[in-house]
């Protein structure tokens, strides 16, 4: 894709590409509709969503309102979720693209993954960077059990913290587990009813899109991803060629 030229009057072939991931229910489609209102009166955004037989993820964002409908897009993967956002990534890099080129130039756009299990990564070929979600529903345990996305996805967002009094959990336990596991990594605790939180998340992404436009931002591979299990009893672990899918991301 030939240079463009940015709102802020820099030039770069492309915009951030951002993966949002994490289990069935932790708020994805939700983070995303909070990135979309929060960025887009000054950044061009685009959104892609994964499911298996479904867009319904893209319905809900396109009724929201949060952006032109034309901007998000659906892919129905058809088969495991794990399987488009990591080892034939081919059907998202093209509806991404595709983005690229009709709303030229985009500043951000957003891959939303299938929701699935912990063990789910991107591929670096297909996004610059990843936010893995679990949220404190899901039992304040999860962060403890790590998995390639709790340790090593680019930011950590323990979401829906304004439900932890009905639940029993601790969100700053959950954060604090997480932080031991991360190495330093950031860990993100989330409510959409609090301010400081989404201006903490907001802020996340801004500074990567500073990055990405400087050169400085190098896409890291969190997986490989743990053996796992499909509803048909098969087992496997996916492998991935981290050398080869860094050539694809810079070709």
């Amino acid at each position: 894709m030939p240079e463009t030229v940015k709102k802020d009057g820099t030039t770069n072939g492309r915009g951030l590409r951002v993966g949002v991931c994490g289990p069935v229910g932790t708020g994805k489609s939700s983070l995303i509709a909070l990135l979309c209102r929060e960025l887009s009166a000054d950044l061009e955004i685009g959104v892609v969503t994964n499911d298996i037989y479904t867009d319904e993820d893209a319905r809900f964002l396109r009724s929201a309102g949060v952006l032109d409908p034309a901007r998000i897009r659906a892919v129905e993967t058809g088969a495991c979720p794990h399987t488009a956002i990591r080892d034939d990534v081919t059907a998202n890099l093209i509806a991404v693209e595709e983005l690229e080129e009709e709303f030229a130039p985009l500043d951000v756009v957003l891959v939303e993954s299938g929701g699935d299990n912990l063990t789910a990564t991107f591929s670096p070929a297909l996004v610059d960077t990843q936010i893995f979600l679990i949220d404190v529903a899901g039992g304040g345990d999860v962060a403890r059990k790590g998995g390639p996305g709790i340790e090593r996805a680019d930011l950590l967002v323990v979401n829906k913290t304004d439900l932890a009094p009905y639940v029993g959990v601790d969100p700053a336990a959950m954060v604090s587990d997480a932080g031991s596991v991360r190495e330093g990594r950031p860990v993100i605790a989330l409510s959409r009813t609090d301010p400081a939180s989404v201006e903490e998340l907001i802020a996340w992404v801004r500074s990567e899109l500073t990055r990405h436009r400087g050169g400085s931002l190098v896409p890291a591979d969190p997986g490989p991803m743990a053996p796992h299990f499909h509803a048909d009893g098969t087992s496997h672990a996916h492998e991935h060629d981290a050398e080869h899918v860094h050539d694809h991301q810079h070709a």
